[in-house]
């Protein structure tokens, strides 16, 4: 698995910000609605890529360090931290 850089999330990030400008531009300019769907999912779906990049370095990094450590409580803290993030998920 390649390690997920800082700056591959950062620009990852800013690129959603520029998609989310175009969408506000787009309604000031009465763009045909299907259209903005259209962009707002592209959205969505760089925001759930940017969301499962940023699992993978969690899971890689603080994840596997709580679990491979000394102290129970840590672990029971990431993976609760964990469970909370799904369980928020799945009431969206």
């Amino acid at each position: 698995m390649a390690e997920i850089k800082k700056d591959d999330l950062k620009n990852r990030a800013l690129s959603i910000q520029g998609h989310i400008g175009a969408v506000a531009r787009m309604i000031d300019e009465d763009a045909y609605c299907i259209d903005i769907i259209k962009q707002t999912q592209a959205v969505q779906k760089a925001i759930e890529k940017l969301n499962t990049l940023l699992l993978e370095r969690h899971l890689g990094g603080c994840v596997t360090s709580a679990l491979r450590g000394d102290k129970p409580k840590e672990r029971e803290r990431v993976l609760k931290e964990l469970l909370d993030v799904f369980e928020t998920t799945a009431k969206l």
